[in-house]
């Protein structure tokens, strides 16, 4: 089959869950025999990697500028979601349209909501089919927003800015699903939520994976201290920026060990800084691999209390065998052996007594770590999940 595959950003390095999921995507459905043109937003000077192998043709368009006051127009005078406009440019979508009028494809593949927005320009080539990847039940994850920031009453003002977004969105997931031919949801959960929008939708569900393998190499240690925790993400993500305030400000200090946090991920919120002043505490910023801190870490925690999908840190974790501590939000949408396979604790205390209990018993981890890279590549593995999406395409009529 030829596809062509628009995500909001060229998946390399794959560093994050959305460039993580399209990679494995791409790699997987090209190493299974299919002919891939990628289209994305970026420069077309940046390093491509692996990624111009892969693919019959890369496609970059500049990613558009959208100020606050284009966002706060957008909020007042109109009913769209946010999300809707984020990435929309009039070149992306001229330049897709001269696309399929000069090559035919059989599927377009939307990465994301935020590229969603071009499925109506799409839907005039003939003989192409629609597949919406959705990545996160996204009006869900802004209702849980709303609801976290509903508790602390500085607050207020983004909580009613995300149950706006919230309600919007909802509408425009719905008409997004009933335009595609295909929607896919990573997880039960969050097919669930997509559902109850477009009853008469069927939702596939394709989890998101990683190559097992890469994680199991060897690779170099990193002293982190002696009772290491480790957490990793992208730091600018709301979800993330959440987790890790709620950690360390209340779940941190009824740990009974002294021990050494790392946070591994790019970007970190301006809402971190107070924790550069903890001697405890780093903040790592960009790195070029997760894997030596993983590998290196006593105990890796994923504190999560807003977001959906699969959460890829979570996989990558298991595959470097970590000891897992995490909410049960962070693990929702994962196999009942992936579950128990770590530490599934909510509240502060609990979440506290099981680092601790981790931290004095290696042999407990070592348990917890076999279990999860079993499970892992079991259930997660890109070998076993490409076959589901081609089984999404083969519902098409197509394969």
């Amino acid at each position: 089959m030829r596809i062509l595959l628009i995500t909001a950003a060229i998946p390399y390095p794959p560093a994050s869950g959305g460039a993580l999921r399209a990679y494995g995507i791409l790699r997987g459905l090209v190493e299974a025999g299919h002919h891939v043109t990628l289209m994305s937003f970026g420069d077309s000077s940046q390093d491509t990697g692996p990624l111009r192998e892969l693919c019959d043709e890369i496609i970059t368009v500049a990613e558009p500028t959208r100020t606050k006051i284009d966002r706060l127009k957008d909020l007042l005078l109109s009913q769209q979601a946010d999300i809707a406009r984020r990435l929309f440019s009039e070149e992306f979508e001229r330049r897709l349209v001269t696309l399929l009028q000069q090559q035919p494809f059989d599927i377009v593949q939307f990465e994301g909501i935020e590229v969603a927005c071009y499925i109506p320009a799409v839907q005039q080539a003939k003989n192409t089919k629609i597949v919406f990847d959705t990545f996160n039940a996204e009006a869900e994850l802004q209702r849980v927003i709303a609801e976290v920031d509903r508790a602390n009453p500085r607050r207020w003002h983004v909580a009613a800015y995300s149950s706006i977004q919230s309600q919007r969105i909802r509408q425009y997931e719905g008409h997004l699903c009933r335009m595609a031919d295909a929607v896919i949801a990573v997880s039960p959960e969050d097919a669930a939520h997509l559902k109850r929008y477009t009853p008469d939708k069927h939702i596939y569900v394709v989890p998101s994976g990683i190559h097992v393998d890469a994680y199991q190499a060897e690779y170099e240690t990193i002293d982190l201290g002696s009772n290491s925790i480790v957490f990793t993400g992208k730091m600018d993500y709301r979800p993330n920026v959440d987790a890790m305030l709620w950690f360390v400000n209340q779940i941190l200090p009824l740990v009974k060990d002294e021990v050494h946090v790392t946070v591994v991920g790019q970007k970190p919120h301006k809402q971190l800084e107070p924790l550069l002043e903890k001697p405890n505490i780093k903040l790592t910023g960009w790195v070029d691999s997760v894997l030596p801190y993983l590998h290196s870490t006593d105990v890796y925690v994923a504190p999560l209390r807003m977001g959906s999908g699969t959460r890829l840190k979570i996989l990558e974790a298991m595959a470097c065998g970590c000891a897992i501590v995490a909410t049960d939000l962070a693990a929702s949408g994962l196999s009942e052996d992936a579950r128990s396979a770590m530490v599934i604790v909510n509240e502060e205390r609990a979440f506290a007594d099981a680092i601790s209990k981790l931290l004095s018993d290696p042999q407990y981890r070592q348990q917890l770590g076999d279990k999860a890279q079993e499970a892992v590549r079991k259930h997660y593995d890109w070998s076993v999940l490409i076959p589901r999406l081609l089984n999404v395409y083969e519902g098409l009529g197509l394969g």
